[in-house]
Order: structure tokens, then sequence, then C-alpha cells
């Protein structure tokens, strides 16, 4: 990155673009650098190396703001004053004088997979689809797909700091298809993180192999699930579909500053059960939504939404914080230079009660226990949540019972995380790439074994 900026009077761009005025001005300065492979009937369909280097430039004068990128150097003059031509508020005279922020690194990396041959990877996805293949003669397409990137980014903001990050990640994913007559199902396995190759060591491909199989063969061989009102437990296995979907989104400031959250005009009050407690924690090391600095070049940051049910704060960026009057949580971020900061979840929490999980599932006579959750989509304004359920159970006497399928929850976010009580002290993490504006982010969810004492089963 070093070599990449050397040469670039980030001073001087800063103050160019704000020759018209502007509260402030940003350069957004990323380097990338990845491997991507697919491999799917039998063979390696995708091997793809990857290096990109590029530079956003935002100035930003109340709630609106101008932005412009390129990938030549050559051009910032150019798109200092692109973004200046934008805004037209009396001349910025003041000197710009940048501070580096102190390092701070959010990956935990043994192995650099830049260090490791492609021969390698490609034995780590051969095993992988090899295992899949042999599990049953009803496997019709298996699909493993391996990814890691070494993304460098610098930001600069004429408030007078700059920022440097280092964001190393993996991620490895099993999809497996079953058929019988006229039944599909799939099965399908993510692991990663801000993490170095050994994960997959730690994780053996042929493991997250079978746990994609598995889950799928369960299924396809599985009763249809029943529907009606009855309780369900998520397991903490579950992934943090939940949280993400039923109140994350809806805590996002963008959203909630203008109205479109059903948690908007909240702060201070109850908006879930005195069980329930909500953090956004962008500083776990490890995790795949952790950076040391988001994307404006704020402090990553634990941030409490809601303790014992009490919303207390919402996911604020730059200009969101300063429009709506909320402190500045660090959760701005971006795709790429491509594209200008919204606010967006990191990792995202339903913090551990006190609860034995066993003695949880004890409390259902009949119900459903929802091992793995699959997609799921949420109206922000109303808080109505669709949920999909990848691996399901009947509850029967208080244990785990015969598989279901076909299986969704459909609730109200509010409503449901205001009746759940029973809050297990377990703690399970999901992974993925939230999608938003266009926009996708990695994150991960976590969430205990909870008990919904009533949901409707679609």
């Amino acid at each position: 990155m070093e070599a990449g900026i050397r040469g670039i009077n980030l001073e001087r761009l800063l103050k160019k673009a704000l020759v018209h005025g502007g509260d402030f001005s940003e350069l957004y300065i990323e380097h990338k650098k990845g491997t991507s492979i697919v491999s799917e009937a039998h063979k390696i369909e995708k091997f793809i190396a990857t290096e990109e280097f590029g530079v956003g430039l935002r100035v930003v004068i109340g709630e609106r703001s101008a932005y412009a990128y390129t990938n030549d150097l050559s051009t910032l003059d150019d798109l200092a004053a692109t973004v200046a031509s934008a805004i037209r508020s009396g001349r910025f005279t003041a000197d710009i004088s940048l501070e580096t922020r102190p390092r701070r690194s959010m990956v935990c990396a043994g192995t650099d997979p830049r260090l490791v041959d492609s021969e390698k990877k490609i034995e780590m996805i051969t095993r992988a689809e090899k295992t899949a293949w042999a599990q049953d003669a009803s496997v019709v397409q298996v699909k493993v797909m391996y990814g890691d990137g070494s993304r460098q980014v610098v930001i600069a903001n004429s408030n007078g700091f700059i920022a440097e990050d280092n964001r190393d990640s993996i991620i490895f994913v099993v999809q497996g298809v079953v058929a019988k007559d006229s039944l599909m199902e799939t099965g399908y396995e993510p692991v990663g993180g801000a993490r170095g190759f050994e994960l997959l060591e730690k994780d053996p491909p042929e493991q997250i192999a079978l746990r994609a199989l598995s889950r799928a063969l369960r299924t396809l061989h599985a009763r249809r699930a029943p529907g009606g009102t009855m309780p369900v437990v998520l397991s903490s296995e579950a992934g943090g579909t939940m949280v993400h979907e039923a109140i994350g989104h809806g805590l996002e400031a963008d959203l909630a500053g203008e109205g479109l959250s059903v948690y908007s005009g909240q702060i201070g009050k109850q908006v879930a059960s005195p069980a329930i407690t909500v953090v956004d924690d962008g500083t776990i090391a490890g995790l795949r939504g952790s950076m040391g600095y988001d994307d404006e070049g704020n402090p990553t940051a634990r941030t409490l939404l809601v303790d014992k049910g009490i919303l207390k704060a919402y996911m604020t960026d730059l200009i969101t914080s300063a429009k709506f009057d909320l402190p500045l949580s660090g959760n701005g971020r971006r795709e790429s230079y491509r594209h200008r900061p919204i606010p967006r979840m990191t990792n995202t929490l339903i913090l551990p009660g006190t609860m034995d999980p066993a003695e949880i599932l004890a409390k259902v006579d009949r119900g459903i226990f929802v091992k793995k959750m699959g997609g799921g989509q949420v109206n922000t304004v109303n808080g109505d949540f669709v949920f999909n359920v990848a691996e399901g159970y009947l509850i029967e006497h208080g244990a785990v019972g015969e598989p279901i399928r076909g299986a969704t929850l459909i609730g109200n976010g509010p409503k449901i995380l205001s009746s759940i009580e029973c809050v297990g002290s377990d703690l399970g993490y999901g992974i993925g790439t939230c999608g938003k504006d266009g926009q996708g982010a990695p994150v991960a969810d976590a969430q205990p074994t909870l008990l919904i004492p009533e949901i409707t089963i679609g």
C-alpha cells in the first residue's frame, strides 16, 4: 500500500476537493489481492487471482455528499475537481494537517493464504468434493468454493486524521444438492473469517462437506413440517439470522433516523424482553465482520444496542451521526472504493443468558427445534419477517424428535423478541455477506439457544 500512495499529496487533494466549500472531504484508498476458486461437476470451473487498486473521494456538506472514484492515479486532480464542482457552499480556507492513528489489527492469522501454493488450495477443494459425492447415491450436484483476500485500506479525512487497516480473510463453502423422485434439497455450509489458512486444518474440508451433505440428506428424507402456531427452540448452532434480520437492520441509523424502521424513535424504550441484550462488535479478533477501523477511518467498537430489552443506541456512520445527533459507533462500511459508506452491521450478537440449553428444550412439550437457519428477509418498517429453516426437528415431550423439511418462521421482530424469556448460556456464530443498497459486506452473527413461546410455522 505504501508504494501505491507514495507521491500522493493527501492534504492537497483533500483541500482541493473543498475548493467550493463543504463540511469535510475524505479519501479512501484501497489495495486488494485475492484468490477465488470454484469447483463444480468434478472439475475446477473458475480460478481467479485478482489485484485491484483504487481511490474514492467524497465531499460532505450537511446531509448531502458528492462521491467519485478512479483506479488511475494520474486522474486524482480531476477526481478532486469533479467532487468539488458538486458542492457550492463557499470557499474552504483552513489548513489540513493529518495525524496518523495507531494501528489496530483484528486479524488472527497464523498462515498467510497468499503464501500457500495453488496446488494446496485445489487439494482442499478436491478433498471436500470427493467426500460430498461419496455420501449417497442421491447426490446430484456438489459445488465447492474457496476464497482468500488481503485488503489494505487507507482513509484520510480533512478533519485531520489518517488511518490504515489491514483486513485478511478466508472463506470455504460446500454446497450439495440431493434428489429423490420429485423432491430436491440443498445443504450449505460456510466457514471463514479474518483468519489464516490454518482454519482449514482446524476444520478440515471433509468435515465441512459432511455437515453440508448430512443436512441435505436428513432434510430429503424428513417428513413435511407441520403448520400452525407453536413454540420454537432456536439452537445456538442455528446462526444469527434472527438477530441480523429481526432487529439488526432496523437499528442501522439511516433506516431508523428516516422513520423506515419499526425501532425509529424508540431509544430508551422497551423493544425486547429483559432477557435480551444485543451488541454489535467489530473488535472481536478473527471474526468475519471485524476491522480495526471502519471505512471512514473511525475505530470500530462494541456498541450496546439493546440492554435487557431497552433500546440504547443505533449503528451510525459520520453522516447519520451528525444528522440525527447520535454517537459515532464506527459502523460506516462500504463494499469497495467504488462505493460511498453507509451504516452497516459488523458482528451482531444476542448475548448469552444463564439457562442450560437442555433445560430450555425440556420446557417444550410439542414444537420445532431449529438447528440451522437458512436465509431470511425483513420489512424494517413494520418488523415483519420470514425465515427459512435449513435444518429442523420436531420437539416431542422435551426431546428432539424426527427431522422435518420445508419449514419457515413467520413473525414480527419486536413481538417475538419481547416474548423470549428463556435464553441459553451458550453462544454460536454464523457468517455471511450482508446485502444493502447494492453493496455486500462480510458479517458475522451470533445467538444463544432461545425459546420463542409462540410463532407461526409456514
